[in-house]
């Protein structure tokens, strides 16, 4: 069977706090974590296109077709990201992080590209998370949308700390043009298509 033959399997997930964006792993350490395989029954081969570390929520592509998968990675697609900050963020910090900012990755040093981030005027309505997120009798947290088309570890969380606004919750709303839409938190929807 030639490769043009094979059907290949494409979802898209809203991934819950907690789980990491891998099926399974065989370090001792990681043996009591939640992976997405106990979400639904993916077919072998299935990976995540892109990863949400564990403590982040959100759209994650799932695919068979690493192809596809290395596509959507190594390109400049648009990762849209909604981020609850620590403070009412200011019109300045969000001009730095349109600008870029500098941030440290082991022992390198690099600039983030130039992306878009506004504040959010509503908050949006998203379930509530399994460890709670502390509250306004704490301080005061905004909401603010942050689209870029890299993908350093832990990025979204840098740039905010960066401008003085560390990350208190992150969900992924979009990929390209796929979205979050339409689907309940855990949920898994099939594709079909991811490009």
């Amino acid at each position: 069977m030639s490769s043009d033959t094979v059907k290949h399997f494409h979802y898209k997930l809203f991934k819950p706090y907690g789980y990491l964006s891998q099926f399974m792993s065989n370090a001792k350490h990681e043996q009591k974590k939640k992976f997405l395989g106990e979400l639904y029954d993916f077919p072998k081969g299935t990976m995540a296109v892109g990863r949400l570390d564990k403590d982040s929520e959100g759209l994650l592509l799932l695919t068979t077709d690493g192809q596809i998968s290395y596509t959507i990675t190594s390109t400049a697609v648009e990762k849209e990201y909604y981020v609850q900050v620590d403070g009412d963020i200011t019109n300045d910090a969000l001009e730095q992080l349109k600008k870029g900012v500098d941030l440290s990755h082991k022992k390198d040093t690099y600039t983030t590209k130039t992306c878009k981030a506004y504040k959010l005027i509503e908050v949006p309505d998203f379930p509530e998370r399994g460890k709670n997120i502390r509250d306004d009798r704490h301080g005061k947290t905004s909401w603010i949308s942050i689209t870029i088309t890299e993908g350093k570890f832990r990025q979204v969380r840098k740039m905010t700390a960066a401008v003085g606004f560390p990350t208190l919750r992150l969900v992924r709303v979009r990929i390209g043009a796929i979205t979050l839409e339409g689907l309940n938190y855990g949920e898994v929807k099939e594709m079909n298509s991811l490009v």
